[in-house]
C-alpha cells in the first residue's frame, strides 16, 4: 500500500465490490451462518483499518481523526454484533418493530449499500489522492472530487457507528437485567 497504489487500489476496490455480494451469495445458496456474518464484519473492519493506518502515515496531520475513526468503527460494530447475538438474532442486520428506528433505516439495503460504498470510496480516494489527483473533472481531480462528495456520508456513518454502540449498550443491559431477574426467580 505505501508504494504501489495501482495494485493496492485495485485490490481494495475489488475487495469492497466482492463484499457487497458475498452475503447475497451465502443467502442464495442457503449457506448463511453466524460465523460467516461475524467473519464478514471482521474482515470488513480489518480492511478499512489497514487502509486507515496507511492514511495515518500519508496524512500525519489527521492521524488522530483516522485513529478515532478506527476505534469507533471497530468497537461499535463489535459490540452491536455481539448484542445482536446475545438477543438471539441470526444477524445484526435484522430488526423488528421494537428496535431503534435509525438502525432499521440504516440496515435497509439501499441505505446500507450507499453508506458503506461512500465510506470506502472516501478512504480509497484519500489513498489514491496521495499519489495522483486522477483525471480532471469540473476543474478538480477525480479523487479529490470523490473525497469531497463522500466525506459527509463517511462522517454520518461514523455517527451511526456511535448509535450502534449506544443501541448495543442498551440491548446488553436488557439482556443482563433479564438474566438477573431469571436467576433471582430460581
Amino acid at each position: 500500500m505505501p508504494t504501489n497504489y495501482t495494485i493496492a487500489g485495485i485490490c481494495y476496490i475489488i475487495s469492497g465490490l466482492l463484499d457487497a455480494f458475498d452475503g447475497h451469495a451465502a443467502r442464495h445458496f442457503n449457506q448463511s451462518t453466524k460465523f460467516g456474518a461475524m467473519l464478514d464484519q471482521l474482515t470488513d473492519r480489518c480492511g478499512t483499518m489497514g487502509l486507515c493506518v496507511v492514511l495515518c502515515y500519508f496524512y500525519p496531520k489527521y492521524m488522530f481523526w483516522f485513529q478515532l475513526s478506527m476505534v469507533i468503527d471497530i468497537s461499535c460494530h463489535w459490540i452491536f454484533l455481539h448484542s445482536s447475538l446475545l438477543k438471539g438474532k441470526s444477524s445484526h442486520k435484522f430488526h423488528d418493530l421494537n428496535d431503534n428506528q435509525i438502525m432499521a433505516i440504516y440496515y435497509s439495503k439501499p441505505v446500507l449499500f450507499t453508506f458503506c460504498a461512500c465510506n470506502e470510496l472516501f478512504y480509497a480516494s484519500l489513498y489514491l489522492l496521495h499519489f495522483t489527483e486522477g483525471p480532471i473533472l469540473f476543474n478538480m481531480g477525480l479523487f479529490k472530487l470523490i473525497a469531497y462528495i463522500t466525506a459527509p456520508v463517511s462522517i454520518l456513518k461514523t455517527i451511526i457507528s456511535l448509535i450502534h454502540g449506544y443501541v448495543a449498550s442498551i440491548n446488553i443491559a436488557e439482556v443482563d437485567k433479564t438474566e438477573r431477574e431469571t436467576a433471582k426467580s430460581k
